[in-house]
């Protein structure tokens, strides 16, 4: 049986967080000045009298980013973290690794620790690449003779070779990164603990920094915490999961089951997503219409064999000849599997006389998609080809088995099944 490596017992941390005073009165006196001056100036005294952190504000409030979580993690598991932002995901990361201490609770490790949190942690920035490594390695608890043998492999990896001596100060993000997780990786910690940190390289060293993950956990035994926003990616590596809601642990175990209730979770939280400030793609800048809200206007989560309904709000600033709207369903490694346009069938384009406040409705009697889980694309265009706003991966959404889903397509891949028109021809 494998040995418990990270054991988290009741686990808090608590910020206080100072707020400057907001008066609903049209004006201050004097004396509201004076009062509060003093007040502020009598409790900062006496923080600093009790060795306790000084905080800058009128208003104090408590912020509790995690509260009573409890876990265990054994020799050899790959773990994703899973959560909104604001969940509590790093700041479990930054107290496993030694960076913040709790509130409350404690956290016993076995082993060594290497982190990779935020770009450039644990890097001097005077010192050059070569000297960093060397540093990583002696805070791991290596000797020189072990780092020795592995920085050929350690820079070969970052790709850095033509700046290794060279201060890192003056590396790019994207090299930071590299290098970075080459150390990390390479320098044998009994305990890999990783945050969204690798979403900064590109698409190609995140796949070889997945790949060295994968070889790290299976083929050398090593622990990996790892949290990411890309299910595709945590679905892929890890086997089991922890979903923190609030600071607090909401699901934990596979990770197939947790990350589904996740996205059916995020999905069931607001009936009308907000779609205005999430990332989009244009091609041209054009700005003359704006995607703005997506209402479903059916139970969720959507079911396979099932009907569903949605209507989709859009504002344009003037008159727009021509306009029709996608909405497509892709797997979680980006890939589009399924799409709903307005003018397939009919080609009907209508004109908007103005600007104002639109929206449209999509009906659809049966959804043909295999239960799993998918990121829906919205996009808007003027006439065939000219997208005036695409929203890709506007959200993560699961879709769940119908009452009259077949059980062997269940957990098999993701796509569309239809039945078609099939004759036996049997002597």
């Amino acid at each position: 049986m494998s040995e418990t490596v990270i054991k988290v017992e009741a686990l808090s941390k608590r910020y206080l967080i100072g707020h400057q005073y907001s008066s609903r009165k049209d004006y201050n006196t004097l004396r509201d000045v004076i009062g509060r001056e003093v007040r502020n100036f009598a409790r900062k005294a006496g923080d600093l009298i009790h060795g306790r952190q000084i905080i800058q504000g009128d208003e104090i409030e408590e912020f509790w980013a995690l509260k009573n979580v409890t876990f265990e993690v054994k020799e050899g598991q790959v773990v994703g973290i899973i959560g909104r932002n604001g969940a509590g995901k790093s700041t479990l990361l930054k107290i496993l690794s030694r960076i913040t201490e709790p509130t409350d609770g404690r956290v016993l490790l076995s082993g060594r620790v290497a982190s990779l949190l935020e770009v450039g942690t644990g890097f001097h920035t005077e010192l050059t690449g070569r000297e960093n490594i060397f540093l990583n390695g002696a805070i791991l608890g290596m000797t020189r003779l072990e780092i020795r043998k592995k920085f050929d492999e350690i820079v070969a990896f970052a790709e850095v070779e033509n700046f290794i001596d060279t201060p890192v100060k003056h590396y790019s993000s994207g090299m930071y990164v590299r290098l970075a997780f080459a150390v990390a990786a390479h320098l044998e910690p009994d305990i890999l603990v990783i945050d969204e940190v690798l979403a900064v390289g590109d698409a190609e060293f995140q796949k070889k920094c997945l790949g060295k993950m994968n070889e790290v956990s299976r083929q050398e035994g090593r622990t990996i915490l790892f949290v990411s926003h890309n299910m595709a990616v945590l679905r892929t590596l890890c086997p089991s999961a922890i979903w923190l809601d609030y600071g607090s642990i909401r699901g934990e175990g596979d990770a197939h089951e947790i990350i589904g209730a996740y996205l059916v979770h995020a999905v069931n939280r607001d009936v009308a997503v907000k779609l205005d400030k999430l990332p989009r793609q244009r091609v041209g800048a054009d700005n003359r219409l704006r995607l703005e809200r997506l209402e479903w206007r059916c139970d969720l989560p959507l079911r396979h064999g099932e009907p569903f309904k949605a209507r989709i709000h859009f504002r344009t600033s003037g008159s727009i000849m021509g306009v029709s709207v996608t909405i497509g369903f892709s797997n979680l490694d980006g890939v589009r599997v399924m799409s709903y346009d307005t003018d397939l069938r009919d080609g009907v384009r209508p004109n908007l006389p103005g600007a104002g406040t639109y929206s449209v409705d999509i009906e659809v009697d049966t959804l043909p998609l295999v239960p799993d889980n998918y990121n829906l694309d919205i996009m808007c265009r003027w006439g065939s080809k000219y997208v005036l706003d695409y929203i890709p991966a506007a959200i993560q959404l699961e879709i769940a088995a119908g009452p009259t889903t077949p059980g062997f397509i269940i957990g098999g891949f993701g796509g569309v099944r239809n039945s078609g028109k099939w004759t036996w021809n049997v002597a």
